[in-house]
């Protein structure tokens, strides 16, 4: 499995959420990550046989700033977006 991680301090009422392409992302609908502590969030993904495309989002609506991310299937990728 890919596991995405972020560090990013979203607010105590705000969610962040990946989307993308490959590894069951979808680019019109995010999946949301799971906060595990004050400013990491987690996400683990299925297989895929092609590296994983994604942005992150707040809460589904405000896009992150900059390129989009890749990273390679069945890796733990650790990022720090802006947004």
């Amino acid at each position: 499995a890919t596991h995405i991680s972020a560090r990013l301090d979203v607010g105590s009422c705000n969610l962040l959420y990946v989307r993308g392409e490959g590894a069951g992302l979808s680019c019109d609908k995010g999946m949301v990550m799971e906060g595990t502590g004050d400013d990491r969030w987690t996400l683990a993904l299925g297989e895929s046989t092609r590296s994983v495309v994604f942005k992150f989002l707040i809460n589904d609506k405000v896009w992150s700033t900059g390129e989009d991310y890749t990273t390679k299937s069945g890796v733990i990728a650790v990022f720090a977006p802006l947004f």
